[in-house]
């Protein structure tokens, strides 16, 4: 487990942060599978520092409860990514502080892997949803790894991804056994900014991403010396941008 109470809270902004642009792209996906009707009600399960909390709120116009196990990532997002819709509840998502059936859409981005028992969690998620509700779960899925640049500076790292993700059939057979109805593949959505190599060496310097937190110090520090290098020598190469896997589950009606 990742303990987003220490330094990662401190460095999640700066280095997984999203433009307006990428958080208006992010929510008109989501929208796609909801009705059209307002206000709807939204959950965002594991909701971190408030990244895309916020836009939920203005996008559906109703209340959005952002449910957040770290202490600190909450304060966080109370403070800088407060919204008059938005509430941000401690929680977990295996004991969501909510009743049964009161939102219609529940937002799970990059959380999952997180959750430390999925299976009761997507017990909850169905407990939540309004009967025909929608649950939105992005994550990287073992089977269908992207080919992200910065693997090749980092030798251990898509292997550590490759085990921390579940692949789409396991996700699914988890949900089917949670009472809900999964999609048979995810969709691919692109929200992305493209980046230069400098840009994205500099984000990716303050160590965000959960990957790091499982590599050893010496990789970790070779790693990022060669990036660096790398980043001065062709600062201005556009990086490939890569879409985003979203598997839809609804609760049946």
């Amino acid at each position: 487990m990742v303990d987003y109470d220490g330094r990662l809270s401190s460095v999640y902004t700066a280095g997984r942060g999203m433009s307006p642009g990428e958080v208006q792209r992010w929510t008109a996906a989501i929208a796609a599978y909801l009705p059209e009707e307002r206000p709807l009600t939204f959950l965002d399960l594991g909701s971190g520092t408030g990244r895309l909390t916020p836009g939920l709120a203005e996008v559906f116009q109703g209340p959005v409860y952002g449910v957040e196990p770290s202490d600190r990532m909450r304060e966080i997002a109370a403070e800088t990514a407060a919204h008059p819709a938005v509430t941000y509840l401690k929680g977990g998502a295996e004991d969501i502080p909510l009743p049964e059936a009161s939102v219609n859409g529940v937002l799970m981005f990059l959380s999952f892997h997180h959750y430390r028992d999925q299976q009761k969690a997507l017990a909850e998620v169905h407990r939540v949803l309004e009967p025909g509700g929608v649950a939105f779960l992005r994550s990287q899925f073992s089977d269908q790894m992207p080919d992200l640049f910065w693997y090749d500076y980092f030798p251990s790292a898509r292997e550590v991804d490759a085990a921390m993700y579940r692949s789409v059939d396991e996700c699914r057979t988890l949900a089917h056994a949670a009472g809900l109805l999964a999609a048979d593949a995810p969709v691919w959505v692109s929200t992305e900014n493209p980046r230069t190599f400098r840009e994205a060496a500099e984000r990716l310097s303050h160590r965000a991403f959960s990957t790091f937190e499982h590599l050893p110090e010496d990789e970790l520090d070779q790693g990022f010396a060669r990036l660096a290098a790398d980043a001065d020598q062709d600062p201005d190469r556009r990086l490939p941008v890569h879409p985003a896997a979203m598997l839809i589950l609804r609760r049946p009606r």
